[in-house]
């Protein structure tokens, strides 16, 4: 094992962290015994340590705007974030790294599952989080409206019977450059991957282009290596009135509606200056129940 790689039990002895440069991991398991969990545990471990290194070494490839490099990626996490954007790269710049977390949780979380029988797990990396559910169980989501200071804005439970299996959230107040101005965005999908995909672009269609209360630098001028180069990206939000932002919303909700409709999304949530507007299909809109007095949107 590297000893770059930190990997500890956190205090409460039950959830696992895992940290190795800007990958910074939490997961938990739900098993029968603890034999099972700590089985599940060393599969996460000893999957983890060899993860950042496999990335370094398609870094370039990665960085490239899908669709356009000459051979696809080795490793298996790249081929799974390069396969989350390939649907979005005829319409939109993006690249693999906009999958890059979930990706990465998807495949700690499989290391976890093949070691043993689980009942539930989830691997949380940095708020883009793979989900495994046994039939007959579930999980229950609580939903932010900002990264970097989260306070609850809605609540769902999911059960093995949903198609959901991950769940990614992009704004420009993340850890991520955004092109956009969404303070959130939250999609569930089938996969961790592709909900960390389509967060991205949802999120970057939140916007009022032109705008001057929108303020943006190049993302190499913020981060030389960024995967985004001289696109501009929002660095900071004026004073908007309610009209303006819920032309915001609205622009990235139209957005979601056309990659629900494709099939690759389950539903989502737009967060915006205090305004929310929520997409999901109509059989399920009794989850939103705890979204209550928000400006609520069903597909």
């Amino acid at each position: 094992m590297k000893a770059r790689a930190q990997i500890s039990l956190l205090p409460d002895g039950k959830r696992l962290h895992l940290q190795d440069g800007p990958i910074d991991i939490v997961l938990e398991a739900f098993a029968g015994s603890t034999d099972e969990i700590r089985r599940a545990y060393r599969g996460a471990a000893d999957r983890f340590t060899t993860v950042l290194d496999e990335l370094c070494e398609e870094l370039p490839l990665l960085r490239s705007p899908a669709g356009c490099a000459a051979r696809k990626p080795n490793g298996m996490v790249a081929r799974r974030m390069l396969s989350a954007v390939m649907p979005h790269a005829k319409e939109h710049f993006i690249t693999p790294m906009a999958a890059v977390a979930g990706a990465v949780a998807e495949e700690i979380l499989n290391a976890m599952t093949q070691m043993t029988h689980l009942a539930r797990a989830y691997v949380n990396d940095g708020g883009d989080i793979a989900l495994h559910m046994a039939p007959g169980e579930t999980f229950a989501i609580a939903m932010i409206n900002r990264p970097d200071r989260p306070s609850l804005f809605g609540a769902l439970t999911l059960n093995a019977s949903h198609p959901v299996r991950g769940i990614a959230t992009s704004g420009w107040r993340g850890r991520s450059f955004s092109r956009g101005i969404a303070d959130a965005v939250t999609v569930l999908a089938s996969t961790a991957s592709s909900a960390d995909a389509a967060a991205t672009v949802i999120a970057n269609a939140v916007d009022l282009p032109g705008h001057p209360q929108i303020f943006r630098a190049r993302a190499c001028d913020l981060a030389p290596d960024s995967d985004l180069g001289e696109i501009l990206v929002t660095t900071g939000l004026g004073n908007l009135t309610a009209s303006e932002a819920a032309e915001a919303l609205s622009r990235g909700e139209e957005c979601a509606r056309r990659l629900q409709s494709s099939g690759l999304i389950y539903a989502t949530a737009l967060h915006l200056n205090g305004s929310t507007r929520v997409v999901m299909p109509l059989e399920t809109a009794s989850m939103t129940a705890h979204c209550a007095k928000r400006n609520l949107s069903y597909a």
